[in-house]
């Protein structure tokens, strides 16, 4: 028995000890995984901001369409302009189809991975590793993903530096640090759970959510919210993907914010996203 035991604490020791900060300092000569140096926040970029929101304003609002049968409260909020927007999507997509009887004729809603596909060509889930005290992975379920291409979002609650952090981060694997210092805690369980759906139910506005908390269960609304489970690489296999940081614009379309699985700690800070792009 206590043996077992060691060896259940070892092998957690071992995932953990790559975010354990003392650990890396005294071990960054001495391993290359942990190792990365960025001259200028530009150089770490795979591909451009605008290719980074293009890509989310894309899937988002092909969520946005797929799910209009519950959309109506929130349409009758927006302006005219954004809805003979999403009315001149919808013709394109169903063209006898008119936008406020859409909600009462539509039949086929297709998943969240489903609606990846039919954006970006491939999809992508989590799941457990084949490999043994892999833990969860994520992987690619359908379709080819293009070198350059947006493959997951980093969730979680963003921290500036100065913010409180130490409870949440004890035990905790799924914190990762922005080159500004900022914390993005990516936990799905525990007391950072019950941060984040506090902070969500915080910034709610009505009917219009300013951020997805799906992430959190097992049914998750943002097929792309998924990043903190990709087993970025090791010492013995090179990654497939590289993470990229990316601030959500100001301007972001209100109705949209329903599927960015990030929210700020502090409600008067604009939130961040960690993105993970394909480099093959």
């Amino acid at each position: 028995m206590p043996g077992r035991l060691l060896r259940g604490l070892w092998q957690r020791w071992r995932r953990y000890k790559y975010r354990f900060v003392p650990w890396i300092a005294l071990n960054l000569n001495h391993n290359p995984r942990t190792v990365r140096y960025v001259p200028e926040e530009s150089k770490d970029k795979v591909i451009s901001d605008e290719d980074v929101l293009g890509t989310l304003l894309k899937v988002f609002q092909a969520l946005f369409i797929n799910d209009f049968n519950k959309q109506s409260d929130i349409l009758t909020m927006l302006p005219e302009t954004v809805k003979s927007k999403y009315h001149d999507l919808l013709s394109v997509q169903h063209p006898r189809v008119k936008l406020l009887e859409y909600r009462h004729q539509q039949q086929n809603i297709f998943k969240p991975e489903e609606i990846l596909y039919k954006t970006l060509g491939f999809s992508v889930a989590r799941a457990t590793s084949s490999l043994i005290s892999a833990g969860k992975g994520v992987f690619v379920t359908r379709g080819l993903v293009p070198k350059g291409a947006v493959v997951a979002m980093y969730p979680g609650t963003v921290y500036q530096k100065y913010e409180p952090i130490f409870f949440q981060s004890i035990g905790n694997p799924f914190i990762f640090r922005c080159l500004d210092g900022v914390l993005i805690d990516g936990n799905d369980k525990g007391i950072s759970k019950v941060v984040y759906r506090s902070c969500n139910g915080r910034d709610q506005l009505g009917p219009l959510k300013m951020s997805d908390s799906t992430w959190l269960t097992s049914e998750i609304c943002n097929p792309l919210a998924v990043g903190q489970y990709v087993n970025n690489c090791s010492n013995d296999r090179a990654a497939n993907v590289c993470y990229q940081e990316f601030d959500v614009p100001a301007v972001f379309p209100l109705e949209l914010k329903q599927y960015l699985p990030n929210i700020a700690y502090s409600c008067d800070k604009q939130r961040g996203n960690w993105v993970a792009q394909s480099v093959k």
